[in-house]
């Protein structure tokens, strides 16, 4: 009788414990449903302060040595063109000279492939890198005027940089932190309560876009450096709980 008395206890005792822990479980549930999820947005604007540019000139011999010579004099007379233009010499970075061996390819009348020794191609670039924006920048556009002195010259096109980037990055989060937050306490307004504590705030990647482009965004972010003037923003997503 007594063990009968103890079973039905211990049963309802743990029939009420367990009540007690679904009544919490579906509290907690309902509380965490009792939220809000704002996207904010922030964005900067801003001019380019350093500028890398570069450019490649080659020569082509049948000789070595001479092909070498000449590539040798052609970087002097780069140098001293640049120099004339009122670039630094140590700002100035000359690759190693690449070393191609050329070939022209034919088929001979039983139809077999055979190629014959066209001479040695020698290449070097020299590269810029300046805070000179506007200098390196009209440099680059009249390259025309070292191919003038008998240099083949390819100019590849300026790329643009901002060495305050991460200042830049800075405000635009806390712009996109009170835009959420402001969106936020709208939302609950127009829904008639308030808002809670913070449960969560996720950054999104920097887009850096050129302004009014039609540029799209990545996932991994998005990082123009053809354009001297830029575009940067930034996400934030927070969730409030509601009061």
């Amino acid at each position: 009788m007594n063990r009968n008395i103890i079973a039905i206890a211990i049963a309802s005792l743990g029939f009420i414990i367990g009540l007690a822990f679904l009544g919490n479980a579906i509290k907690n549930r309902n509380k965490s449903e009792n939220t809000i999820s704002v996207t904010g947005l922030g964005t900067k604007k801003f001019t380019s302060d350093l500028i890398a540019w570069s450019g490649n000139f080659s020569r082509n011999s049948f000789e070595l040595k001479s092909a070498y010579d000449e590539l040798a004099n052609d970087k002097k007379i780069i140098e001293n063109y640049l120099v004339s233009k009122g670039i630094p010499k140590n700002e100035m970075v000359f690759s190693a000279v690449d070393i191609q061996k050329q070939f022209n390819y034919s088929t001979d009348v039983n139809g077999r492939s055979q190629q014959t020794f066209a001479g040695y191609q020698l290449s070097q670039t020299v590269s810029i890198e300046s805070k000179n924006v506007a200098k390196i920048e009209n440099l680059s556009r009249n390259i025309t005027e070292i191919i003038n002195l008998g240099i083949e010259f390819t100019s590849s096109p300026p790329n643009y940089f901002y060495t305050k980037l991460a200042d830049v990055k800075q405000q635009m989060i806390a712009d996109a932190t009170k835009d959420a937050k402001q969106r936020a306490e709208k939302i609950a307004e127009n829904a008639g309560t308030s808002l809670g504590n913070l449960k969560k705030a996720t950054m999104g990647v920097t887009q850096i876009t050129a302004p009014n482009s039609t540029e799209e965004y990545s996932y991994g972010g998005t990082f123009n450096t053809a354009s001297k003037d830029k575009e940067a923003s930034i996400t934030i997503k927070l969730e409030y709980e509601v009061d």
